[in-house]
């Protein structure tokens, strides 16, 4: 149901505005962040061992593809791997909580940086990354949201300086609604609090650099908050049947000794969580659909066009561009 709406609000675009339905002709994805984005990096560095196969799927910290594989698809490009510098672990510094030899955010864009002087302009690069930032405090750490937006202006001010023309910078969903806090009141609100902090500075700092960058950059918002707390709201709508649970229970891609078995029986593509922390493939592919939405050009403003564009894209929790 929800690709038959999509596919009629596409359809609708593409009648009023044939010269304007698609995307920007993107030549590739660069992709910078943690394990919500990362295709292999961790598993292919850790000789095959985090997460562990099978019940991860081929190196994703998930039982299937990950969004920016489905936004490379929907884009008509074939996803290329050594484009995508996210690690799982990566906080928006120099740290990484799940293997200290692993990068961060700030290392990994020094590594592209320092083998590319200047950035393809045609290219669409990716910016998610935070979530570890506030889960280190399962591992004692004290979480700075001002300090991890600030890593994030730093990495969208880096990436423009050497060329980067399309930016899109994902905020974060609700961490106090994951499977991690364990059904813990105070774990949860203290990362509720956390996740809306972070959003709110994220969202200053990208009206602060759409100033301030030249007129040439665009600042892309994807709202990832928002599909999250509309899943989490009415689940079926999307699918889902499960939106509290995890499908194999605890985080097990820290676990690399041997290969775990499901905690928890579930058919993946009902549940919003494959483990405490990481969404399913389903959820994965919601993303994508979302990430290809805010790619689409604006037409000029119609009230005829308003509805339409609703109501094809509002059922699927598209958001309301800015």
């Amino acid at each position: 149901m929800q690709k038959q709406i999509l596919a009629t609000g596409f359809f609708l675009l593409s009648f009023m505005f044939p010269l304007k339905v698609t995307a920007q002709n993107y030549e590739s994805i660069y992709v910078f962040g943690d394990s919500f984005s990362d295709t292999g990096n961790v598993f292919n560095t850790t000789a095959r061992a985090i997460p562990p196969s099978p019940i991860y799927f081929n190196g994703r910290f998930s039982n299937g593809l990950v969004w920016v594989e489905y936004l490379a698809q929907q884009l008509g490009l074939n996803f290329n791997p050594s484009t995508n510098f996210a690690f799982g672990g990566a906080t928006t510094g120099f740290d990484n909580i799940g293997l200290a030899s692993l990068p961060g955010l700030q290392q990994e864009l020094n590594s592209f940086t320092a083998a590319n002087k200047s950035a393809d302009p045609n290219a669409l690069y990716i910016l998610w990354a935070g979530t570890n930032d506030y889960l280190d405090y399962f591992s004692g750490g004290v979480p700075n949201p001002s300090q991890t937006v600030a890593n994030l202006s730093e990495a969208v001010t880096s990436l423009a300086v050497i060329g980067a023309k399309n930016i899109m910078i994902v905020n974060l969903p609700d961490l106090g609604k994951f499977p991690v806090t364990g059904g813990d009141s105070q774990i949860s609100g203290y990362l509720s609090t956390l996740t809306s902090v972070h959003n709110s500075g994220l969202n200053t700092i990208r009206n602060f650099l759409t100033q301030k960058l030249s007129s040439e950059i665009n600042l892309i918002p994807l709202d990832v908050n928002s599909l999250f707390n509309r899943i989490i709201a009415a689940p079926g709508e999307f699918g889902f049947t499960n939106v509290t649970d995890s499908c194999i229970g605890r985080d097990l891609s820290v676990v690399p000794i041997e290969v775990p078995t499901p905690q928890v029986a579930c058919i993946s593509d009902k549940f919003l969580f494959w483990d405490e922390v990481h969404p399913t493939t389903a959820t994965h592919k919601l993303i994508g659909e979302l990430a290809f939405s805010a790619l689409l050009p604006v037409p000029e403003p119609s009230a005829v066009l308003g509805v339409l564009v609703f109501g094809a894209f509002g059922a699927v929790s598209l958001h309301k561009r800015k």
